[in-house]
């Protein structure tokens, strides 16, 4: 009898770890994303920040913490939090980048190069799993501005249709999930 309920409390106990890293990104590094990728094809999603910036502190909190949008991403992306002004060397597709200095700052070549020399901070970049950079996006991005985003490159959407189309006909990620549910029990649908 002591056994069974130590069990049942070290389950409760461990279920919200569980729970709560299945509802933030996986966040890898460079060299983890290039090998992951080798083992298993995906694209890449990389946020790039600088400690100093509060639009990418604000995304982090409104947009990535998000559970549904967390999920997405660790199923069809590896994901890099990269900071612009590391000064650590990063060998990305054969070839090593580094930290420039500039100032009383300074920038990672690697950033510059995957932004095609447009730094602003955030800026999101997809990849593909050729590793090559498909759409450089500067800028704050709301949790469904990133989900159509995140969508639209995910689902290969930008090979066939214009983004203005994709935008008008989305249809949000938690609606498609309700309606595939409800499209798998029709006998829901009986009066």
């Amino acid at each position: 009898m002591r056994f069974l309920f130590f069990a049942i409390i070290c389950c409760f106990a461990i279920s919200p770890v569980v729970a709560q890293d299945a509802a933030t990104i996986q966040w890898m590094t460079w060299e983890e994303a290039q090998e992951k990728t080798k083992e298993e094809p995906r694209k890449i999603f990389v946020d790039i920040y600088t400690n100093w910036c509060g639009w990418c502190k604000k995304m982090d909190k409104a947009t990535f913490q998000k559970p549904h949008i967390a999920q997405y991403m660790n199923e069809n992306y590896y994901a890099v939090k990269f900071n612009a002004e590391q000064k650590d060397p990063i060998f990305f597709n054969g070839k090593e980048y580094k930290y420039v200095k500039q100032g009383r700052r300074g920038y990672h070549e690697l950033a510059f190069a995957i932004t095609r020399g447009q730094l602003s901070y955030p800026t999101i970049v997809f990849i593909d799993e050729e590793l090559e950079v498909i759409q450089p996006i500067p800028g704050f991005r709301d949790p469904m501005e990133f989900e159509m985003m995140m969508t639209y490159f995910g689902f290969d959407q930008h090979k066939a249709t214009p983004w203005p189309v994709y935008q008008k006909n989305y249809e949000p990620l938690r609606k498609s999930k309700a309606r595939m549910v409800k499209k798998a029990n029709p006998e829901d649908d009986c009066p």
